[in-house]
């Protein structure tokens, strides 16, 4: 880029004189003295090679008028200042946070649950910044965030990276998802062991193979390998699979906000059959919208079971929720992040 021939502080001094048409008024506007005013014109035009203003015709207190070519230069010199002056608020508002584009990946599930409050939290606070939301299952959403893809990604069972820091949104417990007419759909709560010799329909490993192992992970604690029948991406789909009769599932409990005739959701037991839901980044990133993302989901009240970081970005689970009524443990999350 080639050194702009005129001095910002020049047009200024010349868009200012050009609207006074007086020195002294100008100068004062300024808060410089006539003297250095007068330097300033006569550097500036100079460099134009043309006067700028006519002094033949000053009355009392230094008065000019353009000439041609100032008024030429005048337009030309205020869409500078203007250009100028709105950069520098961007470039702040933008190393402030209060401007940019962020670009966040999310698991379709969590749209049942917590990504609305996040993002109005966000939104509220940073009007400013251009949200691009994009629907990713897991496995894009790591790979997106080690190639500069995406900004966040909100994601379940976040798996250990030395290139990623996974900041825990909440817990949330899963279902049984069953044939309105299958037998266990007849009770409250359901056993995990129950699901055992039942067709699974389940998501493919490859979309989420953390989340895909943590849900075999519970039924293998419960004495049981999953047999699989049937996969889909998608849990609407997954529903829609077993209101068909094709199989069972274990599914996140936002699940249950998808409204189908034929399916029944049912609570399991035992209750510490959860999934982490978790916020992740790029290790090195240290741009203010994610920080800025990062404290609006931190801010959010009653963010259900309470999931910390360690120093070193894994995940630890924190001490269990109080008993409920009836002296049962409370799994539910709290404070409107509840998951159905």
């Amino acid at each position: 880029m080639d050194r702009p021939e005129l001095a910002l502080h020049q047009l200024h001094a010349f868009a200012v004189l050009a609207e006074e048409l007086h020195f002294g008024r100008a100068a004062e506007r300024l808060g410089i003295a006539q003297p250095p005013l007068s330097q300033q014109i006569g550097r500036l035009e100079r460099r134009v090679g043309h006067p700028l203003f006519e002094r033949g015709r000053r009355g009392p207190g230094g008065r000019v008028a353009l000439t041609p070519a100032g008024r030429e230069l005048l337009p030309a010199a205020r869409r500078a200042l203007e250009e100028v002056a709105a950069g520098l608020d961007a470039a702040r508002r933008t190393g402030s946070g209060q401007a940019g584009r962020l670009r966040i990946g999310f698991a379709a599930s969590l749209a049942l649950t917590v990504l609305p409050r996040i993002v109005r939290a966000y939104g509220d606070r940073h009007p400013g910044v251009e949200l691009e939301i994009r629907e990713m299952t897991g496995a894009p959403q790591l790979a997106a965030l080690r190639e500069d893809a995406i900004d966040l990604g909100l994601l379940r069972e976040p798996p250990d990276d030395a290139d990623l820091v996974a900041e825990p949104v909440l817990t949330e417990p899963f279902v049984a998802v069953l044939p309105a007419g299958h037998p266990l759909a007849a009770r409250r709560v359901v056993p995990v062991a129950a699901l055992a010799g039942e067709p699974f329909v389940l998501l493919p490993r490859a979309a989420g193979p953390a989340f895909h192992d943590r849900i075999v992970a519970v039924c293998r604690a419960a004495g049981f390998e999953p047999r699989v029948a049937q996969r889909a991406v998608e849990w609407q789909t997954v529903s829609a699979l077993v209101e068909a009769g094709l199989g069972v599932s274990l599914a996140p409990a936002g699940i249950r906000r998808v409204r189908l005739a034929g399916v029944a959701y049912r609570r399991v037991t035992p209750g510490t059959a959860r999934t982490t839901v978790a916020l992740c980044h790029r290790r090195d990133d240290r741009s203010p919208l994610v920080a800025g993302f990062l404290e609006a989901a931190r801010g959010l009240e009653g963010a259900g079971p309470a999931v910390r970081r360690t120093g070193s970005g894994g995940l630890r689970r924190a001490a269990p929720r109080p008993a409920g009524p009836g002296g049962r443990p409370d799994t539910a999350p709290a404070g409107g992040l509840t998951s159905g």
